[in-house]
């Protein structure tokens, strides 16, 4: 099994930005390889069949960050309504993991070893 970790964080106060949808999908095919949320502290993990994946191909973690920001009642926050994070898939049986620090209108991402 490959295994997809995540982290969000609330860049505005610090907190962990719990129940965001987030979708993995294959880029080219945009076949979606699962669907799911964010906890109540922030994270994501998720085991993924090998065979659902291909060695060598891109892949996008997509954060659907609209409801969160709205239900914090941050005005002007419709720029970013979607955050996709694109990664290349080395190892079918690999280990990922794709931390975010989240504002309304950025957002900061960065490969964690």
């Amino acid at each position: 099994m490959a295994k997809l970790t995540s982290h969000t964080l609330n860049g505005t106060d610090g907190s962990h930005a719990s129940a965001i949808p987030v979708t993995l999908e294959h880029v080219i095919s945009k076949k979606s390889i699962f669907s799911s949320r964010m906890d109540s502290g922030g994270r994501l993990s998720v085991d993924i069949d090998p065979k659902d994946l291909i060695a060598g191909d891109n892949y996008q973690l997509i954060f659907n960050v609209s409801e969160y920001w709205k239900e914090r009642k941050i005005f002007n926050s419709e720029i970013l309504n979607e955050i996709t994070v694109r990664f290349k898939v080395n190892d079918v049986f690999g280990s990922y993991h794709i931390p975010v620090i989240l504002s309304p209108n950025s957002y900061t991402v960065w490969k964690s070893l």
